[in-house]
């Protein structure tokens, strides 16, 4: 198995909606995307399957140095073999990888945020970069898209911890702010048992939450020009896509309490390939 043929298995195997709107990409563009992705889903591994938080740190410490060999020329593991070819084509920022590991390291040692200010941070870090990091791989002319990029990252990471909220309760990780639950006088554990005497109160913490990420998803587009459109569709795919799952939650918030909200491999294949339709009409 080549370099690529790994990266592109370790995309496909996860399930995510990235991975659709990778498909409609030139080789050039998908081969190094999905080498990004792939390596997203090594670090966000460590953090998620290993148990032990000083094996997880040695692992992170191995993958930082692994990112300084990447960038010396002498990549070991498959994914970064595979990151060393897009290098030679697309401006990836060490330093913007090395955050993506900084923000897997808070989950070894944060579990609660305080306020938005705090979780933004981790959310900068865990998506925002992956914005940025694809942002280059797509292709802009205009500045103002590397904004539209980062924003965007953190509309799905938002999405992602509202989706999320009760598998990430069950690994004693908050991601919503304090402040937050303090401002409708409802604790995480009233939350999560989806037990309390005034049930609107609930949906109405919940619908917070789904405005809060919808509105981050209308302040990336905001920033992306007309001129940029066309080179970022794949992100507009991934945002088409994840608009789909915010809508389900914001239609019946309180079903993150009972299940995972969720789209099917065709509703998602089917929604990439109508906003690429629509995108490619446009330009």
């Amino acid at each position: 198995m080549t370099p690529n043929e790994y990266c592109k298995e370790r995309a496909a195997k996860s399930g995510s909606s990235f991975y659709y709107s990778f498909l409609f990409l030139p080789t050039e563009q998908r081969h190094a995307i999905m080498a990004l992705y792939a390596f997203c889903r090594e670090i966000d591994d460590v953090v998620d399957e290993c148990k032990e938080p000083a094996i997880a740190q040695q692992k992170l410490d191995w993958w930082r140095g692994e990112v300084e060999a990447l960038y010396n020329g002498r990549a070991q593991h498959p994914v970064t073999i595979a990151l060393s070819s897009a290098l030679s084509h697309f401006s990836i920022q060490q330093q913007h990888m090395l955050a993506l590991i900084d923000g897997m390291q808070m989950d070894l040692y944060t579990n609660t945020y305080q306020d938005f200010d705090e979780l933004y941070q981790y959310c900068y870090r865990a998506a925002g970069v992956v914005g940025l990091m694809s942002a280059e791989i797509f292709g802009y002319q205009n500045q103002e898209t590397l904004k539209y990029a980062e924003y965007l990252g953190i509309a799905f990471q938002l999405t992602n911890i509202l989706r999320d909220i009760k598998e990430d309760y069950t690994r004693d990780r908050i991601y919503i702010p304090a402040n937050d639950f303090q401002q409708f006088s409802l604790t995480p554990a009233e939350l999560i048992a989806n037990q309390t005497r005034d049930a609107e109160k609930i949906q109405a913490f919940l619908k917070f939450q789904a405005e809060r990420a919808q509105s981050w998803y209308e302040k990336a587009f905001h920033h992306l020009s007309a001129e940029d459109r066309r080179n970022q569709r794949s992100g507009i795919i991934m945002a088409a896509i994840y608009n789909k799952v915010l809508g389900k939650i914001t239609r019946r918030p309180d079903a993150v309490l009972s299940s995972r909200v969720q789209l099917s491999p065709l509703h998602k294949l089917w929604i990439a390939w109508r906003t690429y339709r629509k995108e490619h009409r446009s330009v």
